[in-house]
């Protein structure tokens, strides 16, 4: 990479943030680079399904988004989501939800990304959720400015 993780994980938060849906729910980009990212948010009622557990629209947005994120880090940028599945292992609940995407395989056009989803309980400790795997289109020439997250 031509510009520091630092500064990617920066740029990375800017993206997040112009996303509404994302500040909707209160998402916080907590690791981008080197073909990772890390995605979390806080379990509240109102992301919650009537049993109480996580909504599973929910888990899907956080592997939606760190599938891409990851892939933007390491395509450069330009990047959209082309498409993901996403399997529930069981019932999400506790304090936060944790996506921690990594990328399988990073073509020229194509990125393909994997995701574990987690619940955190109020020790810290993670129970594995879900898993997803996405491929993530290059939209354009990679931009080491922008991640094009989308």
């Amino acid at each position: 990479m031509q510009v520091t993780d630092v500064l990617n994980l920066e740029l990375a938060r800017k993206v997040l943030q112009a996303q509404p849906f994302s500040v909707l729910v209160g998402a916080r980009l907590v690791a981008f680079g080197g073909g990772e990212a890390t995605l979390e948010l806080d379990i509240r009622e109102e992301l919650r399904q009537q049993y109480g557990f996580v909504h599973g629209g929910v888990l899907g947005y956080a592997a939606d988004n760190a599938l891409t994120f990851a892939a933007g880090s390491a395509a450069g940028g330009g990047v959209i989501t082309s498409g993901f599945t996403i399997d529930y292992l069981r019932p999400a609940t506790g304090v936060i939800l944790r996506a921690r995407a990594q990328v399988v395989r990073a073509g020229r056009t194509r990125v393909v990304c994997r995701c574990d989803l987690f619940a955190v309980d109020e020790a810290g400790v993670e129970t594995l959720c879900a898993v997803a795997q996405g491929t993530i289109a290059v939209s354009g020439p990679a931009d080491r400015t922008d991640t094009g997250q989308g």
